[in-house]
This record gives C-alpha cells, sequence and structure tokens, in this order.
C-alpha cells in the first residue's frame, strides 16, 4: 500500500485536483485507490460529489476515535475510487487532539489497520474483493496538526507547484516541516514535484518551470499539468475530469501523470541521484 501525501501551504495550486484525478486515473488503471480528504474546507469530497453536509462518518470521527477508518470509507461513481470525506467538522479536531497521547501519529495508525484488509469493489464482479494500492492524503493549506498527521502517515510527497513567479515562495518552511517530521516518520521523502496550471503560451511559464527542473532535477514530473478551464469546471458537477471532459487537456495530463507515477513506482530511481534541496537552499533561491 503505497502512501502519498499531496501537500503545498498555498492555496490554489492544484493539490485537491490533482489528488482526485490522479487517484481516478490510477483507478482507471486497474488500481484500487483510497483518497483522505483532511482539510476541514472538504474540496475533495464536494469535488467527488459527497454530501459534506450529512456525513454519518468522516475524517473527523476517524480521528478523534469515534469509528474505524473502514468504516468510514465510501465507493465514488469511478470503480475502484474510494473516498473517506471531511466536512467543516474537521476543524475542530486539532483542539480536541492537541492533549492525546500520540496525536501526530493517529492517521498512520488508522492507516497500519487496513494495510492488509480486502474491500468490496462496487461495479466489479460479483465478490470481487481487493486491497488498497494507493492511499492519496489532500493536505490543508496549512502546516498544523492535520498536515502532520498526513506526513506521519505517508511514505511520499507530492508537491504541486504553479509555475508561476512565486513558485518557489514557502518552500523553504513545507521543506523545513517535512525534515521535522523525519523524527517521527524516518522513511518520508520528497518523491514527485508537479509543475501544475502550466500556460504553454508564455515565456514566463517556460522560465519558472526550467527555474523548478534545474533545483529539483528528477523528483520534478515529466508531466505538467496545463492550465485548463475543465479542470476547473468539473468539481462544481462532482466529477472527476474523465467524467466531465474524457477528451479534455486536463484529461491527458492526468492520464499521462498517472502512468508516470506507475512507471516510477517500477523503476525506483526517485530519490537516488538528486538529494532533496535543504530549506536554506530553497530561501537563498527565491531571495535572489
Amino acid at each position: 500500500m503505497r502512501r502519498i501525501a499531496v501537500i503545498n501551504q498555498k492555496g490554489g495550486v492544484g493539490k485537491t485536483t490533482t489528488t482526485v484525478n490522479l487517484g481516478a486515473a490510477l483507478a482507471m488503471r486497474g488500481k484500487t485507490v483510497l483518497l483522505l480528504d483532511i482539510d476541514p474546507q472538504a474540496n475533495l469530497s464536494v469535488h467527488l460529489n459527497v454530501d459534506i453536509f450529512h456525513l454519518d462518518m468522516s475524517m473527523y470521527q476517524v480521528l478523534i476515535g469515534h469509528c474505524m477508518l473502514r468504516q468510514a470509507m465510501q465507493p465514488t461513481s469511478t470503480k475502484g475510487l474510494f473516498v473517506v470525506p471531511s466536512n467543516i467538522d474537521l476543524s475542530g479536531a486539532e483542539l480536541e487532539l492537541v492533549s492525546a497521547v500520540g496525536r501526530e501519529t493517529i492517521l498512520r495508525e488508522a492507516l497500519d489497520g487496513i494495510r492488509d484488509q480486502e474491500i468490496p469493489i462496487v461495479g466489479g464482479e460479483p465478490d470481487e474483493r481487493r486491497k488498497i494500492d494507493f492511499v492519496i492524503i489532500d493536505c490543508p493549506p496549512s502546516l498544523g496538526l492535520l498536515t502532520v498527521n498526513a506526513l506521519c502517515a505517508a511514505e511520499e510527497v507530492f508537491i504541486p507547484v504553479q509555475t508561476q513567479f512565486f513558485a518557489l515562495q514557502g518552500m523553504s518552511k513545507l521543506l523545513d516541516i517535512i525534515k521535522r517530521v523525519r523524527r517521527l516518520n524516518t522513511g518520508l521523502h520528497v518523491s514527485g514535484i508537479l509543475p501544475c496550471l502550466f500556460d504553454t503560451r508564455t515565456r514566463l511559464s517556460h522560465d519558472v518551470l526550467a527555474e523548478i527542473r534545474e533545483f529539483f532535477k528528477e523528483r520534478v514530473f515529466e508531466t505538467k499539468i496545463r492550465d485548463n478551464v475543465r479542470l476547473a469546471e468539473a468539481p462544481s458537477h462532482g466529477q472527476t475530469i474523465f467524467e466531465y471532459s474524457k477528451d479534455s487537456a486536463g484529461s491527458e495530463d492526468y492520464a499521462a501523470l498517472a502512468d508516470e507515477v506507475l512507471a516510477r513506482a517500477e523503476d525506483d530511481r526517485r530519490t537516488d541521484d538528486s538529494p532533496t534541496p535543504t530549506p536554506t537552499e530553497v530561501s537563498s533561491r527565491v531571495e535572489r
């Protein structure tokens, strides 16, 4: 079970869009994927057409110990794609957990509990059951306890980066948090930098992408997510990009990203030759 946290403390860079559509693309390739919404804004849940105002069980109940992760899982309209939704109740979890023993690893323990479980596949063959192949966690645009829980539960971090002037702004703080969390999760590493909102028409996007590739080297995905209005429209219809506009540039890009993620899993060269830049190195680049 591969665990990936999608994180960037800047809002509007494509975290939720990436989590939903990468998850859907992987499910369409025969993988069983669980998406975790740990953002109280619940954008991922809304994107997947979940009624967030009438949830019997959600990520909030999981984190405070009122239900098991398996109980809060819901199937989506994409075969093999599941979600644990959230809503505004989750905003109170950080306060409620502040004095809890082991509060940083609650989500990791919940995921450990389903590692070897098989779940029924809605829309599959009768009695078809599978183990979960991927867990993808949509993190909030902040670096609080919810995000720390996600980083403690994950093995890998994907960072969507907008190909605009301030692309590296705030990255030093994010890398510092990841470095600190390694004390609790020694295997955590940044395995993917994803260029998002790429405008093929502008020189700036190409220049920023070149700088990102120079800085993060092989960690940067070859796939770039082009700026595409269909990606922006899909959440309002409660659909993935493959359901809403299967022939769009957004659909093509996330299909290519899923293929690249699977290829990287088979050819594990992600981190051998390109050490993660330190927070100081990122700060120096931004200040130039």
